[in-house]
């Protein structure tokens, strides 16, 4: 690439072996990253009747219809709390964990018609629908705030821990995001399992039934599922319960490894994803 401002030439070819995320190639693309979330910000909804309310009627159908089965009909235990209190304290980080993970591992079969045309940093596709589904999530807040209100749930230092647990939130479907993506340009299997692979997640993680209903030898085993921590700690974040950190810790670090490792393996697999394609 020549440049005709200071008479150089910049040669762009592929990187072999194991890179690490390039932050400063990152920063430099920021525009276009941006550019990329709100465009598919405004193509979630596009041509629709009832536009953004969307990210309110489907978490909240999913709350009745789990409060009615488990709530009233199995009697699932809650320690007490409310089910519709208990569920949708649940439902809604899942469904931003959920719809992210479906959308980020698909981003580079979707997005192939402009990875072969101009050159930007990859990672931008994966990681757009962890940005983007944060307007459906900031938005669906609100059923949470209207139930908490409802039920006369008072804020608690708890709250102060919330930043960590959107942080973990948002880590877990970019780490699987990353890996998935990879994967889906080799394996279009990804997109046809994908779907199913979610429908299962949402029993592996205490979104209808309560953690302490598992037994406690499994319980470290079962923390080590980072979805427990996130579910765990909006519960107490919001509901003011006690932290259960045995449940977060190993949560904490079982997605900084996702992270961490799809992060790497994206990277070493950047350079074929073209030539895949």
């Amino acid at each position: 690439m020549f440049n005709a401002n200071n008479d150089s030439l910049t040669v762009i070819k592929p990187r072999s072996g194991w890179q690490i995320i390039d932050f400063k190639e990152l920063v430099e693309y920021r525009d276009l990253f941006f550019s990329m979330v709100t465009r598919q910000v405004k193509a979630l909804y596009a041509q629709t009747i009832l536009g953004f309310s969307w990210a309110i009627f489907k978490p909240l159908f999913q709350i009745v219809v789990f409060t009615f089965i488990f709530g009233k009909v199995a009697r699932v235990s809650t320690e007490g709390i409310p089910y519709f209190l208990f569920s949708s304290v649940a439902i809604i980080p899942w469904t931003y964990m959920s719809q992210t993970m479906s959308e980020s591992s698909e981003s580079l079969v979707s997005g192939q018609g402009m990875l072969g045309k101009i050159y930007f940093p990859r990672l931008v596709f994966p990681l757009t629908p962890v940005f983007s589904r944060l307007v459906d999530f900031g938005i669906s807040v609100l059923i949470i705030l209207g139930i908490l209100f409802y039920y006369r749930v008072l804020p608690t230092w708890n709250l102060l821990f919330f930043p960590l647990f959107l942080l973990m939130m948002m880590i877990i479907p970019a780490g699987i995001g990353l890996w998935l993506s990879t994967l889906a340009i080799r394996f279009r299997d990804v997109k046809h399992a994908m779907p199913f692979v979610l429908q299962m997640l949402i029993y592996t993680a205490p979104i209808v039934y309560s953690a302490s209903s598992i037994p406690e030898k499994y319980r470290l085993l079962y923390s080590l599922n980072p979805i427990v921590g996130v579910i765990e700690g909006y519960r107490a974040c919001l509901l003011g319960t006690p932290i259960p950190w045995i449940y977060i810790g190993p949560g904490i670090i079982t997605a900084v490894i996702l992270m961490i490792s799809g992060a790497f393996y994206f990277r070493r697999m950047e350079r074929i994803i073209v030539d895949v394609i």
